[in-house]
């Protein structure tokens, strides 16, 4: 059974890593405008497996642009999806996911729709899209925050997943999915979906700039006083 948000010690850790990020790289938040549809959300992780942001963005515009609907882009070819999306790290495997993942959700809803995912539970709109193809924790709470549902669902990548690893908030070897489980109930309970939203893309730029996966620069890094990892090297 899951504790109430915010009753761990570890809330009032995330809350001053939270201010510290902020006052060293500003505020990152994403304009109501700039949130896309949960459908463009869903295809944009399920072909963007270690590739950069913006290419993976592109690359969804474009499929979208030149075939009008996703139910259509469902209809094309994996080799011809695959010359579509040569932008990705790894085409081929985007391409025979993103045609399983549309097929799979035009088989059982008769088109590339998840709106009835606003209805639901937020656990049980995650575990819908887990089943899709090609779908794992970070693309399914990616659904279902940083679209246009905007619900509370913390995203989590490598870097995410990395810095908590190190700071001792989660399990050394947790993967997205136990993070996730660690994370949610230990999160300030007045944080909105759009702090967390924030929370994961200042991770990101924390992970990016000073913890990295390799030689991380724990001597010039503001949240050492707050991680393990961090003062064991200090």
């Amino acid at each position: 059974m899951q504790l109430p948000f915010g009753t761990d010690p570890r809330t009032e850790i995330l809350c001053r890593l939270q201010a510290s990020m902020i006052a060293a790289f500003g505020r990152i938040i994403r304009p109501p405008e700039k949130r896309r549809s949960p459908e463009w959300v869903l295809v944009h992780g399920v072909i963007g497996a270690q590739t950069k942001t913006a290419a993976s963005n592109a690359s969804t515009d474009r499929l979208l642009a030149e075939y009008g609907s996703w139910e259509a882009v469902a209809g094309v070819p994996v080799e011809e999806l695959e010359a579509r999306l040569k932008r990705q790290t790894f085409p081929s495997v985007a391409a025979k996911r993103l045609k399983a993942c549309l097929g799979a959700i035009i088989a059982e809803r008769g088109a590339v729709d998840l709106r009835h995912l606003g209805n639901l539970p937020l656990e049980d709109a995650l575990v819908w899209l887990e089943r899709l193809p090609g779908v794992a924790r970070k693309n399914s709470a990616g659904v279902m925050n940083a679209s246009t549902f905007n619900r509370k669902a913390m995203v989590i990548d490598g870097h995410h997943r990395r810095i908590m690893q190190r700071m001792g908030i989660v399990p050394a070897k947790a993967d997205t999915a136990k993070t996730y489980n660690a994370l949610m109930p230990i999160l300030p309970e007045e944080w909105s979906a759009e702090d967390m939203d924030e929370h994961h893309l200042l991770l990101k730029k924390l992970g990016q700039t000073y913890c990295r996966p390799r030689a991380p620069d724990c001597a010039s890094c503001f949240a050492c006083t707050y991680c393990k990892t961090g003062q064991a090297f200090r």
